[in-house]
């Protein structure tokens, strides 16, 4: 159970900050992130729900500064923020912290905790149409001098920089419903003339507007 005042504290004050953050990281991105996170935490009853509930509230609070150090801003967020020592100890600040910040995609290290290894899992909501479609829109907007078959070429190799086997993606729950859906999403990758497919259809030079990585599926969140 939830901590009541700590779920009214990061609702009122925490969650709305979202509401400034572009569209894959919007407050119901976070909401996602908060419910996958708490779904994980159900099959280890040693963990703090608090702490989980929290770590995922802040996680991408660091994107008031910018993408690329979001995870070391959530983070620093945390710390500074005295009303969490109205339900945690400065220890578990700590762990709430590191957790923030191993929480994206290509860090170098594993997450330090298994409050990291959660928000990390919850954040990644793979979708292959998804992560297919915002892998386009990403080079659409960022690479707006590219011909086509430049972005077919930079499309792939992507994809399989992230998400094929041996990826710097990694998964840390093999029962989760991201592990299986990152399977469906390897099959297509594996197939050239599936994805090409799937390129042909989602290909259109107009609608790149996708800013930052696009959330899930883009960059190396």
């Amino acid at each position: 159970m939830i901590n009541k005042e700590l779920k009214e504290y990061i609702e009122s004050e925490v969650l709305p900050r979202y509401d400034a953050f572009d569209k894959a990281h919007d407050r119901s991105h976070a909401d996602v992130v908060i419910a996958e996170s708490l779904e994980l935490t159900s099959g280890f009853p040693e963990l703090d729900v608090n702490m989980v509930y929290a770590v995922a509230a802040y996680h991408d609070t660091g994107l008031v500064a910018d993408r690329k150090t979001h995870h070391i801003v959530s983070g620093e967020i945390i710390m500074a923020d005295g009303n969490l020592r109205r339900w945690f100890t400065e220890d578990e600040c700590r762990t709430m912290k590191e957790a923030v910040e191993d929480h994206r995609a290509s860090a170098d290290h594993e997450p330090r905790s298994m409050y990291g290894r959660i928000v990390a899992e919850a954040d990644r909501m793979i979708d292959t149409e998804t992560v297919l479609r915002r892998t386009v829109q990403y080079g659409l907007t960022h690479y707006p001098e590219m011909d086509k078959e430049a972005h077919w070429l930079r499309f792939c190799g992507h994809l399989r920089e992230k998400y094929a086997p041996g990826g710097y993606m990694k998964l840390w729950f093999a029962e989760s419903k991201n592990a299986l859906r990152l399977r469906e999403l390897q099959s297509v990758i594996a197939n050239e003339k599936e994805l090409r497919s799937w390129f042909e259809k989602l290909y259109f030079p107009t609608e790149g507007t996708c800013s930052e990585d696009c959330g899930i599926g883009v960059g190396k969140s």
